[in-house]
């Protein structure tokens, strides 16, 4: 039954907020999905106002919240690129001076007299992304924008930021990927349910972080956040570490059991499921595919479960869990973080600590799926 509209609860999304970003300073934003990071991010780039309390900033303030930000579909890429420059307050030489290196960088030059309602996505990306890091905003504020790009396009941004970072002016990131945060980085602020959880060295940032993951073998996916693009036709339900002690821990060495849930909206050809474990950096250690048992598994409509036994074969430690699905032809799902997992140190005969070495390893599993 709905509320009716003078008993709508009151939320806020973000509370009792207040932090300094000094100038020059990389400052990572981080928390899980709900956290308040992107509407933070709306408040610093003066997209939405606050409630109550204000923001203080001296600079150019250049905003990449998602693909596309500040960008007119029925404009052509190079409209765009003036009338963002002109919303940034720059004048048409200035523009000019940075034309050219704006397009090389984006790789649309054969595309600049298109309506931008005609790029794909990851071109979109790309010219927004150019145009926010080349027209030398003293604070640029990025939401998540590699989610999107491919791998060298994201090596190319990164290595921009890192350009930009050690030019002296500010950046302010919002990602899931610890290890791009932690290495361009120095301060994080860590976020959980509206709050402020920790402002201070990005390391422990993410170590607090980590601490505050899911620790229930019986975790329900549906309400988490998904990172890139969502297909219609297929969603992760559940996922279940069965073989657990108390707290999510399993003993270095040791067997894993994972039991992952799905349905099928409309069939898949060559269907792949999978999880990866990454550890405290956001390395990925181990990525498991459920191609190790079936090479061509037709997803046809309905509702599965999927269960893997897999011996991790990573030292002690605490990992990320995180799971994804992809077709043939394309990405399907991918969700991160989903929980976070002890491997605990094995005892030797001479009760000696087992001493093994994580790293990205390949490792055999055995998969069962069968329709529910």
């Amino acid at each position: 039954m709905f509320k009716k509209r003078d008993e709508v609860e009151e939320f806020w999304a973000l509370k009792d907020i207040s932090f300094t970003v000094e100038p020059g300073e990389s400052i990572g934003i981080i928390g899980r999905n709900g956290a308040g990071k992107s509407t933070l991010l709306k408040i610093l780039s003066k997209i939405t106002p606050p409630t109550t309390g204000r923001i203080v900033s001296r600079g150019r303030i250049a905003s990449l919240l998602e693909v596309g930000t500040g960008f007119h579909q029925e404009l052509t890429g190079r409209e765009n690129i003036y009338m963002n420059g002109s919303i940034l307050g720059m004048r048409k030489w200035e523009i000019d001076k940075k034309f050219d290196e704006i397009v090389d960088f984006s790789g649309t030059d054969k595309f600049l007299d298109m309506a931008l309602k005609h790029y794909s996505s990851g071109m979109q990306l790309r010219l927004a992304f150019a145009v926010a890091a080349h027209l030398e905003p003293e604070i640029l504020v990025l939401d998540e924008v590699l989610a999107v790009g491919d791998v060298a396009f994201q090596r190319k941004c990164f290595q921009k930021m890192e350009d930009i970072s050690s030019g002296g002016r500010t950046i302010i990131l919002v990602s899931h990927n610890m290890t791009q945060v932690k290495q361009l980085c120095k301060k994080g602020v860590l976020l959980d349910q509206g709050k402020l959880q920790f402002v201070g060295n990005m390391h422990d940032a993410i170590s607090g972080y980590l601490n505050n993951s899911v620790r229930n073998n019986n975790i329900d996916v549906s309400s988490l956040g998904r990172m890139g693009t969502k297909s219609p036709d297929f969603t992760i339900q559940t996922m279940r570490v069965l073989n657990v002690k108390e707290d999510l821990q399993v003993l270095e060495g040791d067997k894993l059991s994972l039991e992952i849930e799905y349905e099928v909206f409309a069939p898949i050809n060559e269907l792949v499921v999978g999880f990866s474990l990454t550890d405290f950096y956001g390395n990925n250690v181990v990525e498991c595919r459920s191609t190790a048992s079936y090479k061509k598994f037709e997803g046809a409509v309905g509702r599965y479960r999927a269960r893997v036994d897999v011996f991790p074969g990573v030292s002690s430690g605490t990992y990320n869990l995180n799971v994804g699905a992809r077709s043939d032809v394309s990405h399907l799902e991918f969700i991160p973080s989903v929980a976070s997992l002890d491997i605990l140190p094995a005892v030797s005969e001479l009760e000696e600590w087992n001493k093994s070495s994580a790293g990205i390893l390949s490792v055999k599993s055995d998969w069962d799926i069968k329709k529910i």
